[in-house]
């Protein structure tokens, strides 16, 4: 038995250890067979309907939670796109109890998870279905943050995430870059003058994300971020913001 397993079986009631130990060895991730996911510090309930939170999307939160703190000093609206479990909304709820959230996803059975989430971990929020920013409709938020599906469809994936995790919340068109097209296409109908929007990239799209911020914020200023392993996974926009 290796040391997985072992740690599964750890979270895991006696009378349930088999059938946890051969969702295991069927190729299921442990965080699904043990129903969590902790993420900066909180522990978030998952499943089938979200994607299992990463590391690096911490890092995501925590430089956010840097801007957020550097460049406003009144009550703010953040947005997060494409919530899932509620992992990234939630936890600036928590480290930035004075801001508003707001949490949107497509899917239903995703939004339940996150509602679930925020409700366990005191986190009051907005939850809206619908299809990207379309569900703000007129709504003017400060901060818009998201970790968008980025995968090519023909990319090839480990199985673990290929097997289990919701298709809808890892693939990204044939480019990866559908839905970071649809973000900075349509995000400026709902930033207020003054906004920063935070997004996380898929390793290797640096290049054309950047086309696409200067296509559609010309005049704004940007960051690209590295994750601890020193890929450029982080991509700021800083609009009015100096």
């Amino acid at each position: 038995m290796n040391k997985d397993a072992k740690r599964l079986l750890k979270f895991i009631d006696k009378k349930d250890k088999k059938v946890a130990l051969k969702r295991y060895y069927n190729g299921e991730p442990i965080q699904y067979i043990i129903g969590n996911a902790n993420f900066y510090g909180y522990e978030f309930k998952v499943n089938k309907n979200v994607l299992i939170p990463r590391f690096e999307t911490e890092e995501l939160v925590e430089n956010t939670i840097k801007y957020i703190n550097k460049y406003f000093t009144k009550r703010i609206t953040v947005a997060d796109i494409g919530t899932g479990s509620g992992a990234i909304g939630i936890t600036l709820k928590k480290q930035l109890p004075e801001i508003d959230i707001i949490l949107t996803d497509i899917s239903r059975k995703a939004l339940k998870v996150a509602k679930y989430n925020a409700k366990r971990l005191g986190a009051k929020a907005l939850f809206l279905r619908g299809n990207m920013l379309k569900v703000l409709k007129q709504k003017k938020i400060d901060v818009l943050i998201s970790n968008p599906p980025y995968i090519k469809i023909n990319e090839i994936i480990e199985d673990l995430v290929k097997d289990n995790e919701p298709h809808m919340a890892l693939y990204g068109g044939k480019d990866g870059l559908l839905y970071y097209k649809k973000i900075l296409s349509n995000a400026s109908k709902n930033l207020k003058e003054k906004s920063l929007i935070a997004l996380e990239i898929g390793t290797g799209q640096k290049a054309e994300i950047i086309k696409l911020i200067e296509r559609y914020f010309p005049l704004s200023k940007y960051k690209i971020k590295k994750d601890l392993q020193k890929r450029d996974r982080m991509i700021f926009i800083f609009n009015n913001i100096y």
